[in-house]
């Protein structure tokens, strides 16, 4: 392995450490900005007398997501990374609706799904021009 090709390697590895800490950082201020404001909560969560949000979401989901997104999202051509972005918006909303059902998480009545569809799909493409910009 040549010396640029392990710069290269370090810069990648830098690049999506700090795309991982930056996606857990504006989802768990998300989360409990929506949450103060009452548009949505968390009934069932890991330690609940201290944490008014699902910090299981914020320190291994969001994080193993973040990663598994940048790695699809290097392999896709333009048009495919544009299409891969909206189906993930389709699919977190759906899966909104999957967890109210489960008690997972509540709406307030306020709440439409189309918000987490384009709130979802701003997310992911400011965290994919910031791992491209970090790199």
């Amino acid at each position: 392995m040549s010396c640029s090709e392990k710069k290269q390697r370090k810069n990648n590895y830098k690049a999506i450490v700090a795309t991982i800490l930056l996606s857990c950082l504006i989802g768990t201020y998300l989360d409990l900005l929506f949450v103060s404001k009452q548009m949505y909560a968390f009934p069932v969560r890991p330690f609940p007398h201290i944490f008014t949000i699902n910090i299981a979401f914020t320190l291994f989901i969001l994080p193993i997501s973040t990663a598994l997104f940048v790695w699809i999202m290097k392999m896709l051509p333009t048009f495919s990374k544009i299409i891969f972005i909206i189906l993930i918006g389709l699919c977190m909303s759906i899966s909104e609706r999957f967890a109210e059902q489960l008690g997972w998480f509540t709406h307030n009545e306020s709440w439409h799904h189309s918000y987490s569809i384009f709130g979802y799909m701003i997310f992911l493409l400011f965290i994919w021009k910031f791992y491209r910009w970090f790199q």
